[in-house]
């Protein structure tokens, strides 16, 4: 089963090239198994107000480390984690719990985006990085988030918010289900570009382009999820299934958060060969 497992988590990363999938593999093996220790020395708060937390020991935690590298709200996605947490609690009541930490300088910036989203959920503040001291996670921020058992040792890599098929795993060992290595009905798929320019425009203005999806395979096309790189970016498509021949458009829309340079990345999960499908936007907010 654990063997199984750790060829799963794989193809739920790698569309292509072996010589990557093998690396993948690798690590994934190299963390499956390994129990996660926690610090010590940490405090928690709600909103940004120090909370006391009773201990427990539920069956099974899912454990989310940040630093503060890089765009913080576009990392945490904070409105997907709220959803799937409800999600989780209707499916699996008491049998879960989340534990979010952070080792960040950035810490009123994070009460910011907590307060923005309503986020009513504990955070662990680790000022001394103690917990990646303590267990050295991988640099890539697609494996810092883990699926652990009541031991504390892991049973699945990869976020669950950044990428459907991680999701779809975790739910499935949540819910005592085999995970599976079938990749279902497949087809193919055309874009014209996978890469847009908005240009420059007025950083207040609301700006929205168009992906064409064109389903040149023989089977329904199904879109599973879109996600973004950042809540600045949002996607609206049809969730009807795409017949051979026919396309979908997918309409970005992006509404910068102060003026700059942008480059943005949108991944459409769905049942093509080349899955995911990496769109990218880019411009200038004046």
């Amino acid at each position: 089963m654990k063997s199984l497992i750790c060829i799963w988590i794989a193809l739920c990363f790698i569309g292509c090239g072996n010589s990557e999938k093998k690396e993948v593999l690798e690590l994934v093996k190299e963390w499956n198994g390994k129990e996660i220790l926690f610090p010590t020395e940490s405090y928690t708060t709600v909103l940004g107000k120090d909370t006391f937390m009773m201990e427990e020991n539920p069956e099974y935690k899912v454990v989310v480390y940040t630093d503060s590298v890089g765009c913080t709200s576009c990392k945490l996605q904070l409105h997907r984690w709220m959803e799937l947490m409800h999600e989780v609690d209707s499916l699996a009541k008491g049998r879960v719990s989340f534990l979010f930490y952070f080792y960040s300088e950035r810490k009123n910036e994070l009460n910011d985006i907590f307060h923005r989203f309503n986020f009513v959920y504990p955070v662990y503040w680790d000022e001394k990085n103690e917990f990646y001291r303590l267990n050295r996670f991988p640099s890539d921020i697609t494996f810092q988030t883990f699926l652990l058992d009541k031991s504390n040792k892991i049973i699945a890599i990869g976020n669950p918010v950044h990428n459907p098929k991680i999701k779809d795993l975790y739910m499935n060992i949540i819910q005592g289900k085999a995970a599976s290595e079938s990749e279902g009905i497949r087809t193919k798929i055309n874009i014209k570009s996978t890469d847009l320019s908005l240009g420059a425009f007025d950083w207040q203005q609301e700006q929205t382009v168009e992906f064409i999806l064109e389903n040149t395979g023989e089977r329904l096309l199904v879109i599973n999820d879109v996600l973004t790189s950042c809540d600045c970016t949002t996607v609206g498509y049809s969730k009807e299934p795409v017949h051979p021949k026919d396309s979908v458009a997918l309409s970005v829309t992006y509404m910068a958060e102060q003026p700059g340079r942008f480059d943005k990345i949108i991944k459409v999960y769905c049942n093509a060969d080349s899955s995911p499908i990496l769109l990218r936007i880019t411009g200038e907010a004046k």
